[in-house]
């Protein structure tokens, strides 16, 4: 088999097209999170603060020289990274709590015998009703 028929193979299964679907609506749910946190979330946290944008919170190492920027450590990014991290984490485990909740229900309405039928609680009693006649 040649490198592009497995190639084609490859891609044609359903689990690559699932996967790279899962992936672009991963990365447009990202963008949409991150926006949530930093245009909705951030500001009153900022305010509640005194006005701190975590952003803009860093520590210059060495000014800036000419045309030489400035050598800072941005934490206040990294603060930002690991509350947008907690909030993503928290959507995705809350999600998924739903999925396995609605599974567990389907699985116990699968598990549980279904209860006979109108045709069936009659035909019992037919039977039972026979059965008592041709004992006595």
């Amino acid at each position: 088999m040649s490198l592009i028929q497995e190639f084609k193979a490859f891609a044609s299964r359903g689990n690559v097209i699932d996967m790279a679907v899962g992936i672009i609506i991963g990365a447009a749910f990202g963008k949409i999170v991150s926006s949530f946190v930093g245009d909705v979330i951030m500001p009153p946290i900022g305010l509640i603060l005194g006005g701190v944008d975590f952003s803009d919170l860093a520590v210059t190492l060495k000014a800036a020289e000419g045309s030489a920027p400035a050598v800072v450590i941005a934490y206040g990014k990294f603060i930002q990274t690991i509350i947008d991290f907690l909030i993503i984490s928290f959507a995705i485990f809350m999600g998924l709590k739903a999925i396995n909740t609605l599974k567990k229900k389907q699985e116990e309405e699968a598990a549980a015998p279904a209860a006979p039928t109108k045709d069936q609680e009659l035909l019992t009693e037919i039977r039972d009703l026979l059965k008592a006649q041709q004992e006595r």
